[in-house]
């Protein structure tokens, strides 16, 4: 079989043999030769720009602009075993929180020329695991994971890597490295306390069907239930009914009908998140019922809308961007640490009640 006739010109602007993007990836002595300099002094204006003068930095500029040309990250990375790139494993990034906290890491580390490979595992541990498996295959240089519950499959794959592994969002006893998070447990206890001492007496809870949304369920009930023990006869109780995830204002609405279903004398309802809370004071508004003074509501993570709704909205402030800041903060500090002399950091950031419209006053 013949072979085509080479018709491209030598000169043309286009496709000629001239144009590095004619005939592949454009080289580093393609951004020289544009420039006017050597090999080496463009890799010193790209990467050391401190040691040329900026003439020569401005003319090395132009040359890559004009070419086209784009660093060869890999071959950079298997020289000096850093692909300066950071991996970032979320649920979600439907929730603000979340989409905080991505976003606080991205810009943190992009000061420092770290770029952020961003994962969503769900709520479950078998799409983290297969997460996980995809994103160390791409070598990054540490990983950001929310959550502590892993399969023993997944601890065993980070703990392997001989990375900086971060865990976030959480709090737990066995790290698998860093950890910064807060205890849900904590929260769920501290509502309780909460709305007890705003006089309320009867329960119901509207909770997401994820892991962390069970912590804040068992410290809350923790703590109802030792006050039921302390005075069993205030008539105290508490009932809990799940929401589908992702949350949303229909599950809020749901759950809501469920929980006066089974407890009509409700006087106070406990969410998961703000997006739920909203579906609650939907269902309540749609019932006739006044909030605060008929049914209660708390929800969980402050979203931009909490403060702005009607009634405004009590829930639980969690800085999400302050957790970014801080882990890639650490991030930053390890990459400068060899990982056998470092000792585990375990960082609790806690949390905030606020109390708004949604819940009446604490009583004296």
């Amino acid at each position: 079989m013949g072979r085509f006739p080479d018709t491209r010109s030598d000169k043309t602007p286009d496709g000629g043999r001239d144009n590095p993007r004619a005939t592949g990836a454009v080289r580093l002595s393609d951004v020289a030769a544009a420039a006017g300099v050597a090999a080496m002094t463009v890799s010193r204006a790209l990467n050391q720009p401190e040691l040329v003068s900026e003439r020569t930095r401005e003319r090395v500029q132009r040359a890559v602009i004009e070419t086209g040309y784009v660093p060869n990250r890999v071959a950079g990375a298997l020289a000096s075993s850093r692909s300066k790139m950071v991996a970032v494993l979320v649920p979600t990034v439907a929730h603000s929180l979340f989409a905080d906290v991505v976003q606080s890491i991205t810009d943190t580390l992009a000061v420092e020329g770290y770029q952020v490979l961003l994962g969503l595992t769900g709520y479950q541990t078998t799409e983290e695991a297969a997460v996980v498996e995809t994103v160390l295959s791409r070598r990054p240089d540490a990983l950001v994971v929310a959550g502590t519950r892993h399969s023993s499959a997944t601890r065993a794959r980070l703990k392997a890597a001989r990375i900086p592994v971060v865990e976030i969002w959480d709090m737990s006893e066995d790290p698998l490295d860093m950890l910064i998070g807060f205890s849900h447990h904590a929260v769920g206890a501290a509502v309780a306390e909460h709305l007890l001492g705003c006089g309320y007496q009867r329960f119901g809870q509207a909770m997401a069907d994820d892991p962390r949304s069970h912590q804040r369920a068992e410290g809350f009930n923790a703590r109802i239930l030792a006050e039921q023990k302390a005075r069993p006869d205030a008539g105290i109780e508490v009932i809990t009914r799940w929401a589908e995830i992702p949350a949303t204002l229909v599950g809020g609405r749901t759950a809501t009908a469920a929980v006066l279903a089974d407890m009509p004398d409700c006087q106070a309802i406990v969410c998961s998140s703000d997006t739920l809370a909203m579906g609650v004071i939907a269902e309540a508004q749609s019932r006739a019922m006044s909030v605060p003074q008929t049914l209660a509501v708390m929800g969980f993570g402050d979203m931009s809308f909490a403060a702005a709704t009607w009634p405004a909205l009590s829930t639980v402030r969690i800085d999400g961007a302050e957790i970014g800041r801080l882990t890639a903060g650490h991030l930053l500090q390890r990459f400068g640490t060899p990982r056998s002399d470092h000792v585990c950091d375990v960082l609790d950031v806690g949390f905030e009640i606020i109390a708004r419209q949604t819940t009446l006053p604490p009583r004296a």
